[in-house]
């Protein structure tokens, strides 16, 4: 019984998600193997090897792999399949949108947002918006899984010394191509990976309030900027800062909450938080039941007032 999980990288080094997948992996049982397909990720598949728990790390090289399009992806992960009793994905954009095809082309069943095994073939999942969880179980030979990065603790980025594999590239899907990206630069912390998290909600009133109540209590906790669906929806902050069941799910070590009343969807994108503070000036909003520590005041007064006291 053997787990592959497909690695996200940027050719050059290993992202985040990919050591808290590779958690997940190895209590599937078994061993781990990890596959970098990219072009020139040889720096890449090298930091994989280096991931404590894998065994052995599977590069394939080519230039239409160069940007993790889900057609060639899919054909480079089928294309070894067989050797594999879990093929493991991180609930990203990229692994939700490689999974399902995976999945059809095996002609299997997908186990999607999994937050806990319980064994090789039984696995948790939340549904409702978090408020249940399922416990699912599949007869498939092969079990396709995404992963909820947030249930499962890093594993560490050194300390192993797996071999690592070179095999041939698939050849590229003729029908798609890649034509460019739109990247947003951010000189703050990454959302999923930040410590610290400082969100903004409705209750701003404006993109410019929000970056004027917002910023200065972010740069003074060294934070990253997340916000609530309502915020990003009324343009207050932009799409890849909303945190949320259709946004990101986010674990940092302090999650602040301003303004933002607390609907279920924020909530399954945020309470797993290790600590989180909620400003409000409603003492009914539903955020509170969730709060670690929470502020009924004007978050127009509060929020000054809790950086000067910084």
């Amino acid at each position: 019984m053997t787990a592959l999980v497909i690695a996200e990288h940027d050719n050059a080094s290993i992202k985040g998600a990919t050591l808290n997948t590779v958690t997940a992996a190895a209590q599937c049982g078994g061993e781990v193997h990890v596959l970098v397909a990219g072009h020139t990720a040889g720096a890449a598949a090298a930091a994989a090897a280096q991931i404590a728990g894998v065994s052995k790390v599977i590069h394939a090289d080519g230039d239409h792999l160069a940007h993790g399009l889900a057609e060639n992806m899919t054909a480079q992960i089928v294309a070894i399949a067989a050797n594999y009793s879990h093929l493991v994905f991180p609930a990203t954009a990229s692994g939700k949108n490689m999974a399902p095809r995976v999945a059809a082309k095996l002609d299997v069943g997908q186990m999607s947002d999994v937050t806990k095994v319980i064994s090789p073939d039984t696995f948790e999942r939340p549904i409702y918006a978090g408020n249940a969880i399922a416990t699912v179980q599949t007869a498939d030979a092969t079990k396709v899984l995404t992963v909820r990065t947030t249930g499962f603790d890093p594993a560490a980025a050194t300390g192993g010394s797996a071999a690592v594999e070179t095999v041939a590239a698939v050849a590229a899907n003729a029908h798609v191509a890649y034509l460019g990206s739109e990247i947003a630069k951010n000189d703050r912390p990454e959302l999923t990976a930040a410590k610290i998290i400082v969100s903004g909600g409705r209750a701003l009133g404006s993109n410019e309030k929000f970056m004027e109540v917002m910023t200065p209590l972010a740069d003074k906790l060294g934070a990253a900027l997340g916000a609530s669906r309502a915020a990003v929806d009324a343009g207050y902050a932009p799409n890849d800062w909303q945190v949320g069941q259709t946004g990101k799910i986010v674990a940092p070590q302090l999650y602040v909450a301003c303004g933002i009343s607390g609907a279920i969807q924020h909530l399954a994108g945020m309470k797993d938080s290790k600590v989180i503070v909620a400003i409000n000036k409603d003492p009914e909003a539903p955020i509170f039941s969730v709060a670690d520590y929470g502020l009924e005041a004007d978050l127009f007064t509060a929020v000054p007032e809790l950086i000067a006291a910084l």
